[in-house]
């Protein structure tokens, strides 16, 4: 499970340099979709959030059912790849369904998140089907935006930009905060995940190279 308490101020900037042709074209896809989600929700973190971690729940799931059936298949232990990368699709979906009491997305972005999905699920499943190494390089390129992404928000909130709201009934029980806990701290906790799904996809695909 991920360690919900952690919160990697001093771990913020940290890049995977690239190494190779396919590190390359990892982080040049997340900056491609990175200037689309830019250019389409602003400042608006809120309903980014919502958007983006119904993708963001998709690879942990791809790829822990192909880790189940590359086990199965080759009958060997799967060294608990299968149950982390299962954890980490929870773990998005509880971003989710934090998220979604905080900013609930319009019509057009219901109609994204039904076509991104279909398009994102198809599209990283035959990734990691034939490169799997490329597959977790472009999730930790994709978490350390999300981590970006997220110190934004918070930035946006400590400026008054974004209403510090009450913390959602779901995220005071899901990370143990306090009762009286308001946006900035589930933003923070939210952020450390990813900073934790971005170092462990980045490790997940060193030791695939070679």
């Amino acid at each position: 499970m991920f360690d919900k308490s952690h919160d990697p101020v001093a771990e913020l900037n940290r890049h995977k340099t690239p190494e190779d042709f396919g590190d390359r074209v990892a982080l040049r896809l997340v900056k491609f979709m990175r200037v689309f989600a830019d250019a389409f929700f602003a400042k608006r973190y809120g309903h980014r959030a919502v958007v983006l971690e119904t993708v963001a729940a998709v690879p942990g799931m791809v790829g822990g059912m192909l880790q189940h059936l590359k086990a199965i298949r080759h009958i060997r232990d799967d060294q608990g790849w299968i149950r982390e990368l299962l954890d980490e699709a929870e773990n998005e979906r509880m971003h989710l369904m934090t998220f979604i009491k905080i900013a609930q997305p319009t019509v057009l972005e219901r109609a994204i998140i039904l076509v991104g999905q279909a398009l994102f699920f198809n599209a990283y499943f035959f990734l990691y089907l034939l490169f799997p190494r490329i597959a977790h390089r472009v999730v930790g390129y994709l978490e350390e935006e999300a981590v970006i992404s997220y110190t934004q928000y918070l930035a946006q909130i400590d400026a008054g930009q974004a209403e510090n709201v009450a913390a959602p009934r779901i995220a005071i029980d899901y990370w143990s905060l306090p009762e009286d806990a308001r946006l900035r701290e589930v933003v923070i906790a939210v952020r450390a995940d990813e900073a934790g799904h971005r170092d462990r996809n980045h490790e997940m695909a060193d030791s695939l190279t070679g």
